[in-house]
């Protein structure tokens, strides 16, 4: 993307197999991810046996829908975070584990109640030469039993016209080898090393650098698939562009990069007020994927981050009370150096000096995952706003958030639509863990509060008191 360094190219790649491409059939058109769980956390860079302890320990109990899971592409050497975005061949034998840990840890995943998106790279190889982590010799236009220098783009030189629409999909993001997504060869090829991951027991992809391929391309890739699964783009929106996000929604969601941009400007802009209209000039609801932030936008400073504390955490807890779109909570690990790769080569754990975020393991966000998934459905309705840097909403009869954005303290009596009872904050405490966490609903329907500086309230009626 334009926003991108030369760092923050590439996703996932895998195994080709060929004999797993079928002819272009019909498939239907699934985007949303289907049933009542629809959160996806994303674990960057987490190693896959390390992922498969998550969804048993945090993403199953907390009811995540889905994970996203790292590059299992053998890649290009060094021990940066965003070498395993440069592929050199599809084989599951980068640093974040092996096939069996792969196919391991989609087992375990499905075994807790959650499926798995894989990140897929399929605009570009590498951006130079050597040996793969795999052990596979390869140079730019030339990766063995994978692609050959006509399966590329004939532009060699980097993007530096976004308004041209042939220039940003024909030419090189950041020097990766663009391949050439017009080609049939290439496609079929992409679509066997889906298909094997599909056969792994992937649920989804997500399409990175979507922006950077035609959207007939995909469709064609996609239609060359037998059961393709669940998609989400890529698309960076960009004034004046020659590519926008809408013309992607045909091949499934997309990623709504306007939205964590919002919410930075609402946070630090001591208007949280203005998110009432937060789905205004973006992507149909039912078509985008939020997120606060991202391992690109973290980086490039577009977005809020794990860095911003309070109001990072107040971010995600509208994202998952709001009606609009998919959330997808990010979380990665900390990190001074922009370029730097995962502690531990991605052995991730939650333990404290880890230094890995966990912020899906958090009880403020996984209480928050279990009131997504309670009022789902639910009609937004009793806004409240103070102007500035409080809000409050119900969803329905179902819940009810209350934000305070402010450096003091908020003391109100909100209107709401739920039933009277003794509720449990679960933007502070689990439903099985509630004391000194209980708030009361009157029979009118009325919440009278303090809310701290910087903090949430979240009710809903699946954790009553």
């Amino acid at each position: 993307m334009r926003h991108r360094s030369r760092l923050l190219g590439g996703a996932l790649a895998g195994l080709l197999t060929a004999a797993a491409v079928a002819t272009v059939v019909p498939w239907p058109s699934q985007a949303t991810p289907p049933g009542d769980k629809t959160v996806t956390a994303t674990l960057f860079e987490w190693k896959y046996d390390a992922v498969a302890q998550a969804c048993k320990d945090s993403l199953g109990p907390a009811g995540y829908g889905y994970v996203e899971v790292s590059p299992a592409s053998e890649h290009i050497q060094g021990g940066q975070w965003w070498t395993s975005y440069q592929p050199v061949s599809y084989r599951i034998a980068g640093r974040l584990g092996d096939r069996d840990a792969f196919r391991n840890m989609v087992d375990a995943c499905h075994q807790s109640g959650v499926k798995v998106i894989a990140d897929a790279v399929i605009n570009h190889m590498s951006s130079g030469s050597g040996t793969g982590t795999g052990g596979t010799s390869y140079a730019k236009y030339t990766y063995p039993g994978t692609y050959q220098d006509r399966d590329f783009h004939g532009c060699r030189k980097d993007i530096t016209d976004y308004g041209n629409r042939g220039d940003v999909q024909n030419c090189e993001l950041v020097g990766l080898a663009d391949l050439d997504t017009g080609s049939d060869d290439v496609r079929g090829a992409i679509a066997g090393y889906l298909s094997d991951l599909r056969s792994l027991g992937v649920d989804g992809f997500r399409i990175d650098a979507a922006k950077h391929m035609a959207a007939d391309d995909l469709a064609a890739i996609k239609g060359k698939m037998s059961d393709p699964g669940m998609w989400v783009s890529e698309v960076i929106h960009g004034a004046g562009e020659a590519v926008s996000p809408e013309e992607y929604t045909g091949i499934g969601d997309v990623d709504e990069f306007r939205y964590g941009g919002h919410l930075k400007s609402a946070f630090q802009g001591g208007n949280i007020a203005q998110l009432k209209s937060v789905a205004d000039g973006k992507l149909s609801g039912d078509k985008a994927r939020t997120f606060v932030d991202n391992w690109d936008t973290e980086r490039n400073g577009s977005t809020l981050t794990y860095k911003d504390g309070a109001s990072y955490t107040l971010a995600n807890v509208f994202m998952l009370a709001s009606p609009y779109g998919s959330p997808n909570v990010y979380s990665g690990y900390e990190w001074t150096d922009k370029e730097a790769g995962p502690p531990s080569g991605g052995a991730a754990s939650c333990g404290n000096g880890s230094g890995w975020t966990c912020t899906h393991a958090r009880a403020d966000i996984t209480g928050m995952v279990g009131f997504h998934n309670q009022v789902a459905g639910a009609e937004l309705k009793d806004w409240w706003d103070n102007g500035g840097s409080a809000l409050a909403f119900s969803r329905g009869d179902k819940g009810f958030v209350a934000l305070n954005n402010g450096d003091g303290e908020l003391s109100e009596a909100f209107r709401t639509s739920l039933p009277a009872g003794t509720y449990c904050n679960v933007a502070k405490a689990a439903p099985d863990h509630c004391d000194g966490h209980t708030v009361t609903v009157a029979d009118d329907g009325t919440v009278r509060t303090t809310l701290p500086a910087k903090s949430a309230l979240a009710l809903h009626t699946g954790a009553k008191g």
